[in-house]
C-alpha cells in the first residue's frame, strides 16, 4: 500500500513540475476551461439569487376581497371567515389604504385631501389554506359568491409565473451546462492528445519494458484532473470577481428602493461541487484521449 500512494504521489509531482515547466500552455488551458465553466455556474448562481430575493414575496399565496362600502364591514369579515378553505384574514380599512397608499406613493401629506372622501373600500386579506391553482380558484370562487363582495383578486397568477420562468431558468443551466460540459472534455481530450504525440517515444520505451496501460495513463489522468480542477478554480475566481463587482451598483439600487439585498456567491458546498466537477470532467477528457491512443496503438 505504501508503494502505491508512493507511486501516485510521484506521478502527481511529476505533473506538477510539467505544469511549471510549461507555464503559458498550462495557463491558456486552465482560463479556457474556466471561461467554460463560469457560464453555467454564473447563471445557476444568478438564479439562487433571484429565488432568495423572491422568497419572502409568495410565502403562501393570498387572495385580496374588497368590500363594498354599503356593506357592514365587521359582518363582511366575519363571513369571510367562515368559509372553508380559509386559513387566515387581515382586514385592512379604508384609511388605513389610504395611509399605506399615501407612503408608498410618495404623496405624503398631499393624500389628506382624499380623507373625508376616501374612494378606497374596505379590503380583506385572506391568506388560503391550500396553494395549488385549484383549490385557490375555488376560493376565490366562494369568496366572489357572498353578499357585499365587490372583486375578489389572487396573487396566485403571477406567482405561478414566476414559478414557471425559475423553472424555464434552471432548465436552461442544465442544458447549458451540459454543452460546455461536453466542450471542456473535449478541450482536455485535445490538450492531452497533443500531450501524448510529444512523449510518443518516452511511452514507447516504457512499453517496452514492461509498463502496463495504467502505468501509461497515470500521469495524463492526473494532469487531466488538475487540469480541470485549477479550472474550475479559476471559475471561482472570476465569479467571485463578478459579485464583488455588482454589490456596488446593488447596493445603490437597494438604497433607492429602500430595500436591503446582498447578493451572494457560491458557498462551500457549491465551490467544492465546481472544483470536483472541473476535476472529474478533465479526467474523462484525459481518459478517453489515451484510451483512444492505447486502442490504435499509436503508442
Amino acid at each position: 500500500m505504501k508503494a502505491y500512494l508512493t507511486r501516485h504521489m510521484q506521478v502527481f509531482m511529476r505533473t506538477l513540475g510539467d505544469f511549471a515547466r510549461s507555464p503559458t500552455a498550462t495557463l491558456m488551458t486552465v482560463v479556457m476551461i474556466g471561461v467554460t465553466l463560469v457560464l453555467p455556474a454564473g447563471l445557476y448562481i444568478g438564479l439562487l439569487n433571484l429565488e432568495r430575493l423572491t422568497l419572502g414575496w409568495h410565502p403562501r399565496g393570498s387572495v385580496s376581497v374588497y368590500l363594498a362600502k354599503t356593506m357592514p364591514q365587521a359582518a363582511a369579515v366575519a363571513a369571510i371567515r367562515q368559509v372553508p378553505g380559509v386559513a387566515g384574514t387581515r382586514y385592512i380599512s379604508p384609511a388605513q389604504g389610504l395611509n399605506e397608499f399615501a407612503a408608498s406613493s410618495g404623496l405624503g401629506a398631499a393624500a389628506a385631501v382624499f380623507r373625508h372622501h376616501n374612494p378606497l373600500p374596505g379590503v380583506v386579506v385572506v391568506t388560503p389554506a391550500g396553494v395549488t391553482p385549484a383549490s385557490v380558484a375555488h376560493l376565490a370562487a366562494r369568496l366572489k359568491a357572498l353578499p357585499g363582495i365587490t372583486h375578489v383578486q389572487s396573487n396566485l397568477v403571477w406567482v405561478e409565473r414566476l414559478d414557471a420562468a425559475l423553472a424555464l431558468g434552471h432548465r436552461i443551466v442544465v442544458i447549458l451546462a451540459t454543452a460546455l460540459g461536453l466542450a471542456l472534455v473535449l478541450i482536455m481530450g485535445n490538450t492531452t492528445r497533443v500531450a501524448v504525440a510529444s512523449r510518443r517515444d518516452e511511452i514507447g520505451v516504457v512499453g517496452l519494458v514492461g509498463g502496463t496501460n495504467a502505468f501509461i495513463r497515470r500521469p495524463f489522468l492526473y494532469a487531466g484532473a488538475l487540469t480541470g480542477g485549477l479550472g474550475a478554480l479559476c471559475a471561482l475566481v472570476l465569479l467571485e470577481a463578478a459579485v464583488l463587482a455588482l454589490n456596488g451598483p446593488i447596493a445603490s439600487l437597494d438604497r433607492a428602493y429602500g430595500a436591503h439585498y446582498h447578493l451572494s456567491g457560491p458557498d462551500l458546498h457549491q465551490a467544492l461541487g465546481l472544483l470536483a466537477l472541473g476535476a472529474l470532467l478533465g479526467w474523462l477528457g484525459a481518459r478517453i484521449a489515451v484510451g483512444q491512443a492505447l486502442r490504435s496503438r499509436r503508442i
